[in-house]
């Protein structure tokens, strides 16, 4: 028995096929990967940090998990589910639509992705010269864990139920309990 043959995809190629997909694609070195469609907790937990964004980072621009973020330098194109940018919005060469100076991202765990968005896509993440924190927001446990970027390298935080989370670059602060309100937790 072979060994199964990975297709590898140009970034063109990659572009046509999520104008005409129904589901997000994500792209990484060649390889177009299909994201799941989110439950409504998921879907909710982003809406409501996105809108926590947007309140209090009022001179930057917060996005939803519609625009994609470009890691030129690892080649990855995803799809976070919400970006902040302080700041003009940069483009990437290849992609007009693809944002490659965010300052935050945010990813909602699911069980299917969790270790993937903690793991390969941090690493990836952590490649974008701009970026100085990701927010992991936890579909179990009212809980956010914060990746910044510190004076030594990157470090990571955690904020639970009835905690304030604190940033400093950008100045942003939030209880924890803001983004779980009203919202059902998975098991």
């Amino acid at each position: 028995m072979s060994p199964a043959r990975r297709l590898h995809f140009s970034y063109q190629d990659y572009l046509s096929a999520l104008e005409v997909s129904e589901l997000k694609l994500e792209y990484c070195e060649g390889v177009i990967y299909a994201m799941a469609g989110g439950t409504p907790t998921h879907a909710e937990l982003s809406v409501n940090t996105a809108a926590i964004l947007k309140r209090e980072l009022t001179k930057c621009s917060v996005f939803s998990s519609d625009l994609k973020v470009r890691i030129e330098r690892t080649d990855l194109s995803a799809f976070p589910d919400a970006s902040v940018v302080c700041g003009p919005l940069e483009s990437s060469s290849i992609d007009r639509n693809a944002l490659t100076n965010p300052v935050i991202l945010v990813e909602v765990t699911s069980p299917s992705t969790e270790d993937y968005d903690r793991g390969e896509k941090l690493s990836h993440y952590k490649q974008l010269p701009s970026l100085s924190a990701v927010l992991f927001v936890s579909h179990r446990t009212q809980r956010i864990t914060v990746v910044r970027r510190g004076a030594t390298g990157w470090e990571e935080l955690e904020f639970r139920a009835g905690e304030r989370l604190v940033l400093q670059t950008p100045a942003l602060s939030f209880l924890v309990d803001e983004v779980y309100a009203g919202v059902t937790l998975e098991s």
